[in-house]
């Protein structure tokens, strides 16, 4: 079976990702952070289907770019594209919407590792 290139992530914007709960001033909306939240999950799940048992991703770069709002009680989708993989590094192209329309884009740069056992720690 052909691995996917492409991986498709919905949230449902609520009071917990807003720009106002890391204490920035202003509306109830969809904080830069949680977009890349939403990016960086969006990109892990579709990482899964490359890594070999025992191995995982960290998140090692992101360059995104914020461009609209997005209220409380919207649903925002982030939609991760691979675009490359050059022995661990795995870089993915990501486009956030929203019901309105493009809010977000950015890359993003996953390296593969080992999964550290916790209760080697």
């Amino acid at each position: 079976m052909e691995k996917p290139t492409r991986h498709t992530l919905t949230w449902t914007v609520d009071d917990t990702m807003t720009a106002r709960r890391i204490g920035a001033a202003g509306a109830k909306i969809l904080s830069t952070p949680n977009m890349l939240a939403l990016m960086e999950a969006c990109a892990l799940e579709l990482a899964q289907a490359y890594l070999d048992d025992g191995m995982t991703t960290v998140g090692a770069e992101a360059h995104i770019r914020h461009l609209a709002p997005t209220p409380v009680g919207m649903k925002v989708t982030a939609t991760a594209t691979l675009r490359e993989i050059e022995r661990r590094k795995m870089w993915f192209d990501i486009e956030v919407h929203d019901e309105k329309g493009k809010c977000g884009e950015g890359s993003h740069l996953r390296i593969m590792v080992p999964q550290k056992d916790r209760s080697q720690s």
